[in-house]
C-alpha cells in the first residue's frame, strides 16, 4: 500500500469551482474519509485521485510518484462505485476475476486470488452463482472482491453503501472497517453520512463548497469543530448554536447569554466585537433549577436509554438536550439549564470560524 499526498488541488468547470486548493495526506494504511453534503466537491476530489478527472492545478502523489496527469490506467488503484458496476451476464467468480484476466494473469494465480478474496469477504459459497440473483449486500461484497484481488496501492470508494438499507449499511460499516484492518489497505472513502465516517475513519476531511473546512480525527472534529458549518453538520442531533452579542477578550472565562453568565473555556485570542455564537453538544445540556438560563420544554423524543428534549429559551433560542430516559420531562415545563463549561465552543458569526480556547490547547496536548 502507499501514502497519498494531495497539494493545492483545484478543479474548475468553467466559472464553477468544484474543489478549491485542497491539501491533505492519507498515510500508508490509513482509512481516510471525505465527508460533506451533496455537491461539496468530495466525489470530484476522489475522481481526480483516481485519474477519472484531471485537475485544473495542484499535484497528486501516489506512493511518492507524481500521478497528477496520468490516466486512470496508469495508477495502481482500485475504485469501488456506489452502484456496484457488476457485469450481469457473468457469475460471481467471473466478475471478481475480470480485472486479473484483463491483465493476462495466469489462470492458476487468478483462481488463487479470487478464492482468497471470496474467503476474506465470506462469499465463497456464492462464487458460481449469477450476480443478478444476489442481495444488495452480497453484490457490494462482489464489487469489493473485484477491487481487492488486484492488490492495488490504494482503494478509492465512492459512497459504496449508499444503495443499501439503513440496517444493512450499519452492518457493512463494521465489515468494511474489518476488511480494511485485515488488508492493511490505504483507503479513501467518500460519504455524505457522518455516522459512516465517524464509525470507520482514522481521519476525516469535512468539505463544504469545494473547501476542506476541517481535517482531523473523528473525536477531534466532534469535540472541537473548526467552523459553524462543521459544528452544525457533525452530530445527531447537531451542536446547539446559541447566538449572543458582545466582545470577548483574551483571558475571558465567561459569556453573557440572555440574563445568565455562563462559564466557558478560557479564551486564548481576542474575538471580534459583535455577533458571536456559543456552541454546546446536546449531551452537555442538563437541567438545573438554580440556573438563571430558563427554557420551556417543547417536545421530547424517546430513544431507549436516552431522550432528546427540544427546548426554547426565554430569549427565543432553540436547542436540544440529550437526557436519561428515566428523567421526567413534560412538554410545557419550565426548566433551568446548565451547560458544561469545559465542553463549550465559541464562534464568530460573520466569519464562521471557531475562537481558540483552553479546550483546544488541553486536548491538543493529550492527542
Amino acid at each position: 500500500m502507499a501514502e497519498i499526498r494531495v497539494h493545492k488541488l483545484h478543479k474548475a468547470f468553467g466559472a464553477f469551482t468544484a474543489v478549491r486548493e485542497s491539501t491533505f495526506t492519507v498515510a500508508d494504511g490509513q482509512f481516510f474519509c471525505l465527508l460533506g453534503p451533496s455537491g461539496c466537491g468530495k466525489t470530484t476530489t476522489l475522481r481526480m485521485i483516481a485519474g477519472l478527472e484531471l485537475p485544473t492545478s495542484g499535484t497528486i502523489l501516489l506512493g511518492g510518484e507524481d500521478v497528477t496527469f496520468k490516466q486512470a490506467s496508469g495508477r495502481d488503484i482500485a475504485f469501488v462505485f456506489q452502484l456496484f458496476a457488476l457485469y450481469p451476464h457473468m457469475n460471481v467468480r467471473a466478475n471478481i476475476a475480470y480485472p486479473l484476466r484483463a491483465q493476462g494473469m495466469a489462470r492458476a494465480e487468478v483462481r488463487r486470488r479470487v478464492e482468497e478474496a471470496a474467503h476474506t469477504l465470506r462469499i465463497g459459497h456464492l462464487l458460481d452463482k449469477p450476480v443478478s440473483g444476489l442481495s444488495s449486500g452480497d453484490r457490494q461484497r462482489v464489487a469489493l472482491g473485484r477491487a481487492i484481488v488486484r492488490e492495488p496501492l490504494a482503494f478509492l470508494m465512492d459512497e459504496p453503501l449508499g444503495a443499501l438499507d439503513a440496517e444493512f449499511r450499519e452492518l457493512m460499516c463494521g465489515e468494511l472497517r474489518g476488511l480494511h484492518d485485515r488488508l492493511g489497505a490505504t483507503t479513501v472513502y467518500v460519504t455524505h453520512d457522518q455516522l459512516e465516517a465517524m464509525s470507520m475513519a482514522d481521519a476525516i476531511a469535512v468539505m463544504n463548497q469545494g473547501v476542506i473546512e476541517q481535517l482531523g480525527a473523528p473525536q477531534e472534529i466532534y469535540d472541537r469543530p473548526a467552523s459553524l458549518f462543521v459544528a452544525d453538520f457533525i452530530g445527531s442531533p447537531s451542536m446547539n448554536l446559541l447566538p449572543f452579542s458582545g466582545r470577548l477578550a483574551r483571558g475571558a472565562r465567561a459569556v453573557q447569554l440572555e440574563n445568565a453568565e455562563l462559564a466557558v473555556p478560557e479564551l486564548r485570542e481576542d474575538g471580534a466585537e459583535g455577533e458571536l455564537v456559543l456552541g454546546v453538544r446536546p449531551e452537555h445540556v442538563r437541567f438545573d433549577d438554580a440556573s438563571r438560563l430558563r427554557a420551556t420544554v417543547v417536545e421530547t423524543e424517546y430513544l431507549g436509554t436516552t431522550q432528546i428534549a427540544t427546548l426554547t429559551t426565554a430569549g427565543g433560542a432553540s436547542l436540544k438536550a440529550r437526557l436519561p430516559s428515566a428523567l421526567p420531562v413534560r412538554p410545557g415545563e419550565q426548566v433551568g439549564l446548565a451547560l458544561r463549561g469545559e465542553r463549550l465552543s465559541l464562534f464568530e458569526r460573520a466569519s464562521g470560524r471557531a475562537l481558540r480556547t483552553s479546550l483546544h490547547d488541553a486536548e491538543a496536548a493529550r492527542g
